[in-house]
């Protein structure tokens, strides 16, 4: 409702009142910096053999040659999923034969982990893998249980709009912030593989619930000037922030189920907020609650030291939208037309894209050279800076050549690195957080790019089929990390997919509008080719030519304005074979 804005402006931008809405609906995000990515430490995969039993019979060195050996990096590895028969060397054990020399190990029959694994507890104390044996022919699970993680994304995108619209932003903030915090504490008393997926799912579902309610409560309180800081800078930064204090936490805290306690326990402080967050006052408008309204407005009002005038909401100045039936539009309407087709397409190929590239260096940490935890917090502070880049590029520089620029960025660097050599461990991974900061800048401008991009009549359709896609891609990522570790794929395939990708898809935004401070088009008025006078079209408000009210005719062809009739007859002659069906108002 457009008066909303000018009824409240009396607020002002950044008072009391606005930072502290700012501060807390941000501040609330923090969880979900947690739980986004937790999956990197959960179902990390510690370094593993069979476990050989110790009632087996065996000598020391019968027992340290009772796995195979495989070549890896160039250097000979345990293998992790199979062992030589152990009836076989214990019987040689017995006859008291040497491994090596006496017998020629490579000629052994050998056997899958009968007695499970050994893991080891360098890094983690335990994880989900090594709780439920997630290895060998079950490690297919542990990225699966990420991808649900995902779908629940996925299905909480779909309803989250829907439940704020229908019950407020304020109750299905707190109630979906329940929702993730209590199946996030459900989750450590996980008795299997199976409760513990299906509950992250719902954690999911949660996640991006609670997200999407923040983010549209803080639109609808906060001055227009500040709702672009707040939706790129402020959510964005909180959210990095909680994915660098998540690493901390796994450091000191190295078994997974009190790790999953940690990571749970601060969104029980954020219901604390219930009684500093109000609801959306323009969603109470909208709902016709304008008492209560009012109520909230005082209030801030009286926080920011302002005296607000009485009444604030005046019926008769608000505009009755529950009046309009506004057209409807469907699906169908995104690939309608040629442009508007080409233009989903491109949404749906760059926001796969990011959103693989983003995710899958996200999950790739526990496979990069150096410390796990030291990886993830740098591959989040990245961040930072790239959400502070995103937002200076979308304020002074042209929005295809910012998101061109960052699109090159990550997939020129992720490219330099399949040229690094393995042993150069800080240019790696230089490179790789250079490549992240690149995509993440990406990621944030994408939204604002493609909500532009539509007509306002279909935005909303377009954003979302837009998100759906980058769902999707969120779903398929932990798939390309593990198709890369089990090398079904080429070597670094996560990393291949994503700078191929973001360097094929680098033409896309050059061959898109500009959105950013469009050109003002101001054509010359068209006249009457009869007679040289104008008219404004009653169907699409534009102006079009016509004839004037003296030639009795609705409308006719047009062109650049002529020399102006000599005479009344003249006009209406050149009119009879020019006149077109009836589309024009009379000025």
């Amino acid at each position: 409702m457009s008066a909303y804005d000018d009824l409240t402006a009396f607020l002002g931008e950044w008072g009391p009142f606005q930072r502290l809405i700012f501060f807390l609906l941000s501040a609330s995000i923090i969880p979900n910096g947690f739980t986004g990515l937790s999956a990197v430490f959960l179902t990390a995969i510690p370094e593993h053999r069979c476990r050989i039993p110790d009632t087996v019979n065996l000598s020391s060195a019968w027992r340290n040659h009772s796995i195979p050996l495989e070549t890896k990096g160039g250097r000979q590895v345990p293998q992790k999923c199979r062992r030589y028969r152990l009836a076989t060397i214990a019987n040689f054990s017995a006859l008291g034969l040497e491994p090596g020399q006496d017998v020629d190990l490579e000629q052994l029959e050998q056997e899958s982990c009968l007695d499970g694994w050994e893991y080891s507890k360098d890094i983690f104390l335990s994880t989900i893998v090594t709780e439920w044996n997630l290895v060998c022919n079950d490690d297919w699970k542990g990225p699966l249980t990420t991808s649900f993680f995902y779908v629940g994304v996925l299905l909480g995108s779909f309803i989250s709009g829907q439940l704020s619209d229908r019950f407020g932003r304020k109750t299905v903030l707190f109630w979906t912030m329940a929702m993730h915090t209590g199946f996030s504490f459900l989750q450590v008393f996980s008795v299997n593989f199976e409760m513990f997926t299906a509950l992250y799912t719902l954690v999911g579902m949660g996640h991006i619930s609670n997200y999407v309610a923040a983010f549209v409560l803080g639109t609808e309180i906060l001055s227009k000037s500040i709702r672009i800081i707040f939706a790129t800078l402020g959510v964005c930064i909180f959210f990095a922030f909680g994915f660098m204090v998540l690493p901390l936490f796994a450091y000191f805290i190295r078994d997974w189920r009190m790790l999953q306690l940690a990571i749970t326990l601060p969104g029980v402080l954020c219901g604390l907020l219930w009684w500093c967050i109000p609801e959306s006052p323009r969603w109470l408008v909208s709902q016709g609650r304008i008492k209560e309204a009012e109520v909230i407005i005082r209030r801030a009002a009286k926080i920011n030291g302002i005296v607000a005038p009485s009444p604030i909401f005046d019926p008769n100045e608000l505009q009755d939208v529950s009046s309009k039936k506004p057209h409807k539009h469907h699906m169908y309407d995104l690939i309608r037309t040629r442009n508007i087709r080409i233009l989903t397409i491109m949404s749906i190929i760059l926001w796969l894209t990011i959103s693989v590239g983003y995710f899958g260096l996200s999950l790739d940490t526990p496979n990069l050279n150096g410390n796990i935890y030291l990886n993830g917090f740098l591959l989040a502070a990245v961040e930072v800076p790239a959400y502070v880049l995103a937002w200076l590029l979308l304020q002074h520089v042209t929005r295809r050549y910012s998101m061109a620029g960052s699109l090159f960025l990550g997939g020129s660097v992720l490219l330099l690195l399949q040229l690094v050599p393995s042993d150069l461990i800080y240019l790696s991974t230089t490179l790789v957080m250079v490549g992240k900061f690149g995509i993440t800048s990406a990621y944030s401008m994408v939204y604002v790019y493609t909500a532009e991009l539509y007509p306002t009549v279909v935005r909303n359709m377009g954003v979302g089929v837009s998100s759906t896609a980058s769902r999707l891609g969120s779903i398929l990522s932990p798939y390309f990390v593990y198709l890369d570790k089990k090398h079904l794929l080429r070597k670094s395939c996560e990393l291949l997919f994503s700078y191929r990708h973001h360097l094929g898809c680098l033409p896309f935004p050059l061959l898109l509008q500009e959105t950013q401070k469009p050109p003002v088009y101001r054509p010359r008025p068209p006249f009457c080719r009869a007679c040289a006078s104008g008219a404004i079209c009653s169907r699409c408000c534009a102006l079009v030519p016509a004839a004037c009210v003296a030639c009795h005719c609705a409308s006719t062809r047009w062109s650049r304005p002529p020399p102006p009739a000599s005479s009344a007859a003249s006009c209406i002659a050149r009119l009879a074979s020019v006149c077109l069906p009836p589309c024009v108002e009379a000025i």
